[in-house]
């Protein structure tokens, strides 16, 4: 799944490959995928694009004061050509979801794979129409979200701190893979509860959080949207690495599992040398 680095790489590079080009199409291959209904997607056609910003894990291209916003989800992704398809694009024969058409004969497709959908995708007069935009959590790359600030989301709330790091309301743009890292970085426990940090160990979660999270944007900056996936799995300390050596201590990576995801993490570094329950159901350790 894009998490904030990827999607602002994504942003980035959208936003300096559509500079001054105009839309002149707008096609579905899915019809699921289109969350609204007014303005319809015609809206965006013959709008310049004015700007592309990210808003967590939303993409959002201002096309002339109508917006196309896209949450890619688990397993969607944009995928660019300089010199788009000329065939229309028919709905329900490929993966391909969304086509955007510019003026120079450039486009971007947005793709998902698998059979569980959840790429979704809005045109919309305001960016706070989108349900998600509205309920989004403060951006942890902000210079106004202050070690304070954060300290403040953590006591105000009493949950695992993996939980609370994923959770878009509470912090916008982490994901469950930049969530394994920051904890190994910060060498915190996945399930250690937020409101019962001390201070030492905030000022270790939040210094993680945003060293992780920058040094992400910058290895993601000026790469192209084909290559981002590979790029974002090369950097991975612990996510995806079950099995593997810790880059830190050398003890094996360890993994809990759940009914669609998993996380891993180091025992060595992070628990105290304790491995964690892997039972689906079980209460898990703090």
């Amino acid at each position: 799944m894009p998490e904030l680095p990827e999607v602002q790489a994504l942003s980035d590079f959208l936003r300096q490959r559509t500079d001054g080009l105009v839309v002149t199409g707008v096609e579905l291959g899915s019809f699921a995928v289109l969350k609204t209904f007014t303005p319809p997607p015609d809206a965006l056609v013959g709008a310049p694009v004015d700007g592309v910003a990210r808003h967590g894990k939303f993409l959002d291209l201002d096309c002339g004061g109508t917006h196309l916003v896209f949450h890619l989800a688990r397993a969607g992704w944009l995928r660019w050509s300089d010199a788009a398809p000329t065939a229309r694009l028919r709905p329900g024969k490929s993966p391909i979801a969304v086509r955007v058409r510019f003026d120079d004969g450039s486009g971007f497709d947005l793709t998902e794979a698998g059979t569980k959908k959840g790429l979704a995708a809005y045109v919309v007069n305001r960016v706070e129409d989108v349900p998600g935009i509205a309920s989004l959590g403060p951006d942890p790359l902000l210079d106004d979200f202050t070690e304070e600030v954060f300290a403040g989301i953590l006591r105000g709330h009493r949950m695992q701190v993996k939980g609370l790091l994923r959770d878009q309301s509470i912090v916008a743009g982490v994901g469950n893979a930049y969530s394994d890292e920051v904890l190994h970085v910060a060498k915190l426990s996945p399930f250690a509860i937020s409101a019962s940090l001390d201070d030492d160990q905030v000022t270790r979660l939040y210094t993680a959080l945003r060293e992780t999270l920058g040094m992400a944007v910058a290895a993601a900056s000026g790469k192209p949207a084909k290559e981002l996936k590979d790029a974002k799995r090369a950097g991975m300390r612990v996510h995806g690495r079950t099995g593997q050596a810790c880059p830190e201590c050398g003890d094996t990576v360890r993994e809990v599992s759940f009914a669609d995801s998993s996380l891993q993490y180091c025992a060595t570094c992070q628990t105290g040398g304790k491995p964690l329950a892997d039972r689906r159901t079980s209460k898990f350790l703090k």
